[in-house]
């Protein structure tokens, strides 16, 4: 984009269902929305890229629309990762600064946060987020800012997100071909947090719940920080393949039926409402009881809510969630899934409405479109915190030199 650098910002979210572009302007009164466009995903499965070609004409088709939208091109974007490859853990480091008490600089923070993210992964993977939890000063926890501080010895929690480097780079790559440079990559749920949870929630102890079509990604907050990340390899499409199988009809037409007639509960579903449904082949049409589609969704989706329940609990993380779970993401919108959530998972739930930008059209409001909207406030915090940062360079290095000059 001509001006990218300066005031436009740009996020890409290659799903598998859908590639979502979105362009957006920094201005003085804040972030405002210029153009979006969206694309069927083709070559892309449960977050992962399969078809490289076809992932590339996806995000090519998703950028030349938000292009004809914001009037201007996309150069550079921020670029969702996510899938079933992601993992996290927690690590944990430190340093001594010797037998007296002295002042922590940035230096001895980063020391501190570089033991705590050396642990071993195997060569396939990379550390996509490094994400500080607490630092510790002299046994005593709960400091977030330990920068001028004084202590002996300086330890840091750290939750660390990693991702399959090949997959990781394969999405990269299609963006890359798609003639747009990769400027940061971001795991999605982290993204749809910043437009979609509330500061009491993280610090409560909240569970997000990023529903896409391969597989449902968890990030869990406590006392502000990220506590947990998880992927559960299901999704809205489990959903689709359980329709066509059970009522015998096309992908795409199950895909239809679950978005017009589709309930999570069978007994919000009226008794004697049927359902045209589309056989395969050339044979007729039938009327089959609604009802039956609810049979077929309602078991997956309480499969869905058992597996995030027992991933929570290995994770040691069903407890914190005192403020819950907060859904996101397209399959969220099925109706009675909520239900289905709160019966399971025993705790409150509330489905996510993402926080609008100004001048979007009342179409981005919706929960699939969270990660994305997510991904730009992402991008201006991470712009201010660089420009903080060079702030400090430019006022270091203006002090060196008149230092020399004297």
């Amino acid at each position: 984009m001509g001006n990218q650098q300066g005031n436009f910002l740009a996020a890409i979210d290659v799903g598998s269902a859908r590639t979502r572009a979105l362009v957006a302007e920094i201005t003085d009164n804040g972030v405002r929305y210029r153009g979006h466009g969206v694309a069927e995903s083709r070559g892309s499965r449960k977050g992962v890229i399969v078809e490289l070609d076809k992932a590339v004409a996806a995000v090519q088709k998703a950028v030349e629309a938000a292009e004809d939208v914001a009037g201007a091109p996309v150069e550079h974007a921020i670029v969702g990762i996510g899938g079933a490859h992601v993992r996290g853990v927690n690590s944990h480091g430190g340093i001594s600064l010797g037998t007296r008490p002295r002042e922590i600089g940035r230096d001895e923070i980063k020391q501190a946060v570089d033991r705590a993210r050396a642990i071993p992964l195997p060569a396939d993977r990379e550390i996509l987020h490094l994400l500080p939890q607490e630092f510790i000063l002299d046994e005593q926890p709960g400091v977030h800012d330990p920068l001028g501080m004084m202590a002996a010895r300086l330890e840091v929690r750290v939750h660390l997100v990693t991702a399959a480097a090949s997959a990781t780079q394969n999405v990269i790559t299609a963006v890359n071909k798609a003639g747009v440079h990769v400027d940061d990559t971001v795991f999605e749920p982290l993204a749809a947090a910043d437009s979609v949870l509330r500061a009491d929630e993280r610090e409560l102890g909240v569970c997000l719940a990023d529903i896409g079509a391969g597989s449902t990604e968890l990030i869990v907050f406590q006392q502000g920080a990220v506590a947990f990340t998880g992927v559960i390899p299901l999704g809205g499409d489990h959903f689709t393949s359980d329709l066509s199988v059970g009522l015998c009809t096309p992908l795409a037409e199950a895909e239809t039926i679950k978005k017009t007639y589709g309930n999570a509960i069978v007994t919000l579903i009226p008794e004697g409402n049927e359902v045209e449904v589309p056989s395969v082949g050339d044979r007729p049409s039938r009327l089959l009881p609604q009802r039956l589609v609810g049979e077929i969704l309602e078991p997956r989706a309480r499969e869905l809510f058992e597996m995030m329940r027992e991933t929570l609990r290995q994770g040691g993380m069903y407890e914190v969630c005192l403020a819950g779970v907060v859904l996101t993401g397209g399959a969220s919108r099925l109706p009675g899934i909520f239900d289905v959530a709160e019966s399971v998972l025993r705790r409150p739930v509330r489905l996510s409405w993402p926080a609008p930008l100004a001048k979007m059209p009342a179409t981005l409001s919706e929960p699939e479109f969270a990660t994305l909207l997510g991904m730009v406030n992402y991008g201006q915090r991470a712009r201010i915190a660089r420009g903080i940062q060079e702030d400090r360079w430019g006022t270091r290095l203006k002090a060196m030199l008149l230092g020399k000059g004297a």
